[in-house]
């Protein structure tokens, strides 16, 4: 019989564009995921996918995206909590996925984000899909928090950018989880303070992939797309990042394909 699959799709801004190139060679190889955990861009992608849509469809979607798009300056000056709105990327994602719930999902999906006020991850199951992933997808000072049922979320990332506890809990039985962000080169000096900012989340990024690594005990299979120091707060580079996820995919089927015995997956409505 095979072994139930679980994707962890973690986060990195726009390096999570990968996830989108990795689902595709899973597509055309015929595995597809009993369960997926996202965080951040991760949440989106598996949302996405974990909607119905087909990896082509996000990738045109994700390929043609502006900064424009996404971006709504927040003009209330320091009294704010974030750079940006997200009035955008929700009528972005409303367009492309409506306001779907969680259990209108085509396969069983779970994200996380985390409560600044309690100070404690929160992992979503239920209820609008769009308010979840933005949520999880909120990055600190970058946009403003989300506040919902007397919670202030922010990026799940803060805590856990790689959540495989929660797609183990779902019931897979076999894990296999994509970082984007991995051991990340940095080569270029911030020249301001935002920049600054940015360039302090890399590092605890590279921190966090430190550490999973030596607490991954849920994971089968850990890949890292290979995207040097491409930025992830950048709206630019998302056709090789794209590739990069492309080629990992192709690059693992066979230890895929071994990890949920016999050679093919369950299959997908």
């Amino acid at each position: 019989m095979n072994r139930t699959l679980g994707l962890v799709l973690g986060g990195g801004g726009a390096r999570g564009i990968a996830h989108v190139g990795f689902l595709q060679a899973l597509d055309e190889e015929e595995i597809y995921p009993d369960y997926i955990a996202g965080c951040s861009m991760g949440s989106i992608v598996g949302a996405a996918y974990a909607s119905g849509m087909k990896p082509e469809q996000i990738k045109e979607i994700a390929l043609n995206l502006k900064l424009k798009d996404i971006a709504k300056p927040n003009l209330g000056g320091l009294r704010t909590m974030g750079l940006l709105k997200t009035e955008k990327i929700r009528d972005l994602l409303i367009s492309v996925m409506g306001d779907i719930t969680f259990d209108q999902l085509k396969i069983p999906f779970r994200c996380n984000a985390v409560d600044i006020m309690s100070g404690k991850a929160v992992t979503f199951s239920e209820g609008s899909v769009i308010d979840a992933i933005i949520a999880s997808s909120s990055i600190p000072s970058v946009f403003e928090p989300i506040k919902k049922n007397g919670m202030v979320l922010l990026d799940g990332g803060v805590l856990d950018r790689m959540p495989a506890q929660i797609v183990k809990d779902m019931g897979a039985e076999r894990i296999v989880a994509v970082d984007p962000i991995g051991t990340m080169n940095i080569s270029e000096e911030p020249s301001g303070l935002i920049p600054l900012i940015l360039r302090m989340f890399d590092v605890q990024d590279m921190q966090n992939t430190a550490r999973l690594h030596l607490e991954r005990k849920y994971i089968d299979l850990w890949l890292e797309p290979s995207l040097g120091s491409m930025n992830q707060y950048m709206v630019k580079d998302l056709d090789f990042a794209y590739e990069k996820g492309y080629e990992l995919g192709k690059a693992n089927v066979k230890n895929i394909k071994r990890l949920v015995h016999p050679l093919r997956g369950t299959g997908r409505n």
